[in-house]
């Protein structure tokens, strides 16, 4: 028997009010390569694997 793999996808939507940004501000960050993206038939989804480490990546912490 096949099993499905646990893969969870984000809208360049969702990422957007996660990151606090709009949303052609997410759709650039795919556009330019950035975030990496699968298309889904006509839309664009984002692995959440994918997102938290594009997050680990680019984390700025404040001054200590």
């Amino acid at each position: 028997m096949t099993t499905i793999p646990d893969v969870t996808f984000l809208t360049p939507v969702e990422i957007a009010k996660l990151l606090r940004v709009s949303s052609m501000t997410a759709y650039r960050l795919i556009q330019n390569g950035d975030l990496p993206a699968h298309r889904i038939g006509r839309t664009l989804r984002v692995d959440r694997r994918d997102f938290a480490e594009y997050m680990r990546g680019n984390y700025a912490a404040g001054d200590e």
